[in-house]
């Protein structure tokens, strides 16, 4: 059996070192949001976020925050509950109980693919 010169031996573990990485590292990115990042909109009932790859419905979803309230310089932050969550497909759909208030939100997501890594990312928005 005739064997590889060194140098080509060398050069193919080169090439699949450039190749394993970028197959290991494919996970969930937020490709689209509703309300988008640093946005002004009118009073939501829903948010809906979509991602790149299909996600792991119980392992996805949010956290959301008040931060910031008109009229009211020393706001402390105020988590946001009661809403529903459902993680289907590529996207996060979170049914609010209600319209928010007027102020300002950071969104917290996590989402979980089939390799099963845990991704995490943050944005705020203002509800006018």
């Amino acid at each position: 059996m005739p064997r590889l010169p060194l140098t080509s031996a060398l050069a193919s573990l080169a090439a699949l070192a450039l190749v394993v990485p970028g197959i290991a590292m494919a996970h969930p990115k937020l490709v689209s949001s509703t309300p988008a990042a640093d946005s002004s909109v009118a009073k939501p009932t829903e948010i809906t976020l979509n991602f790149n790859e299909t996600l792991v419905g119980p392992l996805s979803g949010i956290e959301l925050v008040m931060t910031g309230m008109p009229g009211m310089a020393s706001h402390k932050p105020m988590p946001i509950s009661g809403f529903t969550t459902k993680a289907e497909g590529k996207s996060i759909k979170v049914k609010l109980p209600r319209a928010l208030p007027a102020g300002s939100y950071t969104l917290k997501w996590h989402a979980v693919a089939s390799d099963q890594h845990r991704i995490e990312g943050s944005y705020s928005f203002t509800v006018r």
